[in-house]
């Protein structure tokens, strides 16, 4: 089984910055690609930004500038730094990982907990 843990979520004035990280543990033989998304209150699933094995990154066009995703295949880790935060950009934040088990043929998505990231004006 994966599971993948987030952290640095939390309330910040807007103009700040948070780090989030994403975590993904368990029996892995390899991560393809990684993405960060977020769910406001009563508002669909967004995709945030994206980053390949490879460190391709893209952004949605309500981030760029502002995030910057990155990752650590050492860890198993991605990491998504949020800086000018904005009061929109207030929702949970998840991670996804497309990870591949050992003896498996194909990869399998899985979803972090979530992260709460508020943003007061």
């Amino acid at each position: 089984q994966v599971h993948l843990v987030e952290s640095g979520g939390g309330l910040v004035q807007a103009g700040g910055s948070l780090r989030l990280s994403c975590v993904a543990s368990g029996t892995i033989f390899s991560i393809f690609n990684m993405a960060w998304y977020r769910q406001a209150p009563g508002k669909q699933r967004e995709l945030v930004a994206t980053i390949t094995d490879g460190g391709t990154t893209n952004y949605a066009d309500f981030v760029k500038g502002r995030f910057t995703i990155s990752r650590d295949n050492g860890k198993n880790a991605v990491y998504l730094q949020m800086n000018n935060l904005k009061p929109e950009d207030t929702a949970v934040y998840k991670c996804n990982a497309d990870v591949l088990l050992p003896g498996y043929p194909n990869s399998n998505f899985y979803w972090g907990q979530g992260a709460q990231v508020t943003v007061s004006s």
